[in-house]
């Protein structure tokens, strides 16, 4: 049983993704924003993200840079999940969500039980050392190091503080 967390602004999407998790026995969360995502992964680290890339405020691609760069979840894995073609002018394409840390790259429609496949196939792949090292050197702002684990700290609980 994993806990999946599923950043998708796409109602119906989400209901799909939700049900077809639930069926292979994996609770899952539903945000719709990569904000909320945040917000999520740290007051509820799931086992792994479903991440689109075209929601209301940060891109996806975004936003695993963020995951990536972060000394708490650069480890965590995830799976990109977009409508987008890329040709399009936001569009992204499969090698570079693979070279932003990804674990996997799903293009919509899809099959629901072949994504549950895929999910738990990267679970057990999860985040290869040599891209968390590249993505820890190239790391440019520490401010969103100090960001994360103070977010972080106000809500772990004190007894898991010291």
């Amino acid at each position: 049983m994993a806990h999946i967390l599923i950043a998708d602004d796409d109602e119906l999407i989400a209901e799909i993704l939700t049900d077809a998790f639930a069926a292979a026995g994996h609770p899952s969360h539903v945000v719709a924003s990569a904000e909320a995502a945040w917000e999520s992964v740290h007051m509820w680290r799931p086992d792994i993200v479903v991440l689109d890339q075209d929601m209301p405020g940060m891109p996806g691609l975004a936003f695993l840079a963020k995951l990536r760069a972060s000394p708490l979840f650069y480890d965590l894995p995830v799976v990109m999940l977009t409508a987008m073609r890329a040709d399009c002018e936001r569009g992204v394409d499969e090698d570079s969500a693979m070279e932003a840390g990804a674990q996997d790259f799903i293009r919509k429609p899809f099959v629901p039980e072949a994504l549950v496949t895929r999910i738990e196939a990267a679970l057990q792949r999860g985040v290869a050392p040599v891209s968390v090292a590249a993505v820890y050197e190239e790391i440019a702002c520490p401010e969103d190091i100090l960001e994360s684990a103070s977010y972080w700290q106000r809500y772990l609980p004190a007894t898991r503080r010291a």
